[in-house]
């Protein structure tokens, strides 16, 4: 066969991948499979919210930007063979007693952060510290699968329906405020807990952090950043709930609020993030596949040595992450 023709075959053949990981992925899934089985309830809390709660539908994107993250790292991973760390399996149990609190105390935040906890020290349990490491943005990045910002909602209300009052008093409109109730001459204004701006908020921040994890490399440009997707996203409802109640002197409340709601979900926070991205985009330093550390720069960590020495084998890593889920399981039982 031609050189040329064996290539362009090469090339179209599937990616494999090396032998040293086929026995560490393969743990790694009965790894997850258990884990997930056993905090199966904290899952499913979360999989409701993603799909029926508008304020989280973004964090159905998540695992697919996981998947993208260590996509960008294959060809650093091929060149490296996992080692199980040990010492991971001590975050795998913190992360197992965290949910089991949450659990027996009711409160689900807790429980589902400690699902998610669990799953990524197991990941780095089988897959060890270096392959961990080099994973480090994607492994970290799924601490946003769990549902957060419910709590936030109270002090947005009020902080929105301050803008929306000093707005309307600037451009002219009589109007008070009590507490989230505007009263105008068009009616009463209520900054209700879905005009908070929690959604936006938090969408900000999830990409705020892919942002400055991919394309930024000082640390000053990060945290201006970082303050740009709280800051400006905040403002900004408060500057759409006073459009709102501007509109509704004109053409009334019910007229406005329909308005507000075409305006809010398709038009204006588009254009808020497009303008947050074409400000950041200036001052890109990197591509996105260099994000994290290098293998040179890991491979001069002389701790990092000493610290893949306390390693077993991906079976037992497999076994051991299998006994913790079900001892917190039977500790639920009892």
């Amino acid at each position: 066969m031609p050189p040329e023709v064996a290539s362009l075959a090469a090339a179209r053949e599937p990616a494999r991948e090396p032998q040293a990981w086929r026995a560490p992925l393969a743990a790694l899934g009965v790894a997850t499979l258990a884990l997930v089985a056993v905090t199966a309830q904290a899952w499913g809390a979360m999989a409701h919210q993603w799909w029926n709660i508008d304020t989280y539908n973004h964090l159905m994107l998540v695992p697919f930007i996981i998947a993208w993250l260590v996509g960008l790292k294959e060809e650093s991973l091929a060149r490296i063979a996992p080692q199980p760390f040990l010492p991971g399996l001590l975050g795998v149990a913190a992360g197992l007693m965290l949910w089991r609190t949450g659990v027996a105390s009711g409160i689900d935040l807790v429980a589902q952060a400690g699902a998610v906890g669990a799953l990524q020290a197991a990941v780095v349990t089988v897959i060890g510290l270096r392959a961990s490491l080099v994973l480090a943005l994607p492994i970290a990045f799924a601490a946003f699968l769990v549902p957060f910002g419910d709590e936030i909602i109270p002090p947005l209300q009020h902080i929105t329906a301050r803008i929306a009052i000093a707005l309307t008093h600037l451009s002219g409109v009589p109007a008070r405020i009590e507490g989230v109730h505007i009263h105008t001459p068009a009616g009463l204004f209520i900054v209700a807990e879905a005009c908070a701006g929690v959604k936006f908020l938090i969408a900000m921040v999830t990409l705020g952090v892919l942002v400055c994890a991919t394309r930024l490399r000082r640390w000053p440009r990060r945290a201006a950043f970082m303050a740009a997707c709280v800051v400006v996203p905040v403002l900004a409802n408060g500057v759409r709930a006073w459009a709102t109640i501007h509109v509704a002197q004109y053409v009334g409340a019910e007229r406005a609020t329909g308005f507000d709601h075409i305006v809010y979900g398709w038009v204006f926070f588009a254009i808020i993030v497009a303008v947050l991205l074409g400000a950041a985009w200036r001052f890109v330093e990197r591509e996105p596949e260099s994000h994290g550390w290098s293998l040179d720069e890991i491979a001069r960590w002389h701790w990092l040595g000493r610290a893949e020495s306390l390693t077993f084998a991906p079976s037992g890593a497999a076994r051991a992450i299998i006994a913790l889920a079900a001892i917190a399981a039977l500790s639920l039982l009892l």
